[in-house]
């Protein structure tokens, strides 16, 4: 079969990879072509964009960029007309893919989305879209597969695929970690800033403001593949080191982690690290948020999934040093982080077990 895959964030590309590869081993003459990144270049097939050049964060920045968003779309039609794969495979990423889901659905293409948009947070309007263009929906989240039952949409929970990424890994070494990447004995605390510039720039400020309190650990920025190196470098120093590509290898030989709202909340969880979530946009994206987004208790997958304050969540003006010192210190030793290891156990139960890239790939052969 074609398969036609659009993936526009790292994460995409994470699930979009392992999902490819469930589907090659059901289908051995699997032909892929895709929108995504280097993990799902791996799988084979033909790469049309990376999605580093998809990625436009908050309200201003996308409105800066809308021609290219627009010639991104329209480029896109035009390859699915020209391609005619059997398939069009959507990863979350809703504002650029329920275009495409009309678009594929009025030629005739099985559409299947992979990861639903977060619309039980805001913009729930687009479950009309779903209805209507969409073949099968896949849900990774418990409480979604009943938010879409309330809007008369079948759902498929096939589990999340963090946990089938993550029953992969194979054992680290912290000590032989610390070695390869030129880092000194000191225990580790991790730093995940996000992926995009913009992004990145905003946030390791405020994560580094803390280092003055806590000169007993060495400081270690998760580099994010769609950055170069040389953008980390103005960051690096003594105590504050950077690794690129090896974000889960960092996160299990850390002591706790600061980490900047979105799926690595998730991940940091689920490999079992105390965290600090951060989030700072700018006042007008913030603003315009808050007015959109329904009455979400919370910003971390995290607490989302449990339904209750996990993880600490410093958002906007809460965010800063004095609070990220205190809510650091916490997780460090002592009762809080105790509560935390013990509400991931939990965590990890609720979502249930690996699978989920099988379970997908199986939905998909059937249709």
């Amino acid at each position: 079969m074609k398969y036609y895959v659009i993936a526009g964030e790292a994460s995409g590309d994470l699930h979009g990879s392992n999902l490819m590869k469930a589907l090659k081993q059901k289908d051995p003459n699997a032909d892929f072509r895709f929108w995504g990144g280097d993990l799902m270049a791996k799988q084979g097939g033909i790469m049309v964009k990376h999605y580093r050049d998809l990625a436009f964060m908050g309200f201003l920045e996308v409105a800066m960029n809308l021609r290219t968003i627009l010639n991104n779309i329209k480029f896109c039609k035009e390859d699915i007309k020209n391609n005619r794969p059997d398939v069009l495979i959507l990863v979350d990423y809703p504002g650029f893919n329920l275009r495409i889901a009309k678009f594929a659905k009025e030629l005739g293409i099985k559409v299947v989305y992979y990861i639903s948009p977060q619309l039980w947070a805001w913009k729930e309007g687009r479950v009309e879209i779903i209805k209507k263009y969409v073949d099968e929906m896949m849900v990774i989240l418990p409480f979604e597969e009943d938010f879409y039952k309330k809007h008369g949409v079948h759902s498929h929970f096939v589990g999340h695929p963090l946990l089938d990424a993550i029953s992969t890994l194979e054992e680290v070494d912290i000590e032989e970690f610390k070695k390869e990447n030129n880092l000194n004995e000191k225990e580790i605390i991790a730093l995940l800033p996000g992926s995009r510039k913009q992004e990145v720039e905003k946030m390791l400020q405020m994560m580094l403001s803390v280092r003055p309190y806590f000169k007993e650990f060495q400081f270690v920025i998760a580099g994010a593949p769609s950055l170069p190196k040389e953008f980390y470098e103005t960051y690096v120093d003594d105590n504050v080191h950077f690794v690129s590509n090896k974000t889960y290898d960092l996160l299990r030989c850390s002591k706790a982690a600061l980490v900047t709202s979105g799926t690595a909340t998730l991940e940091t969880a689920l490999l079992n690290v105390p965290e600090v979530v951060c989030y700072r946009g700018s006042k007008v994206s913030y603003a315009i948020a808050k007015r959109l987004v329904k009455n979400i208790k919370y910003i971390s997958l995290v607490n989302l999934i449990m339904d209750r304050e996990v993880v600490k969540e410093l958002i906007q003006s809460d965010l800063n040093t004095n609070n990220l010192v205190e809510e650091l210190k916490k997780i460090l030793e002592g009762e809080k982080r105790s509560q935390v290891l013990k509400d991931y156990e939990l965590l990890r139960q609720k979502l249930g077990g690996k699978g989920a890239s099988e379970n997908a790939a199986e939905v998909i052969l059937k249709i």
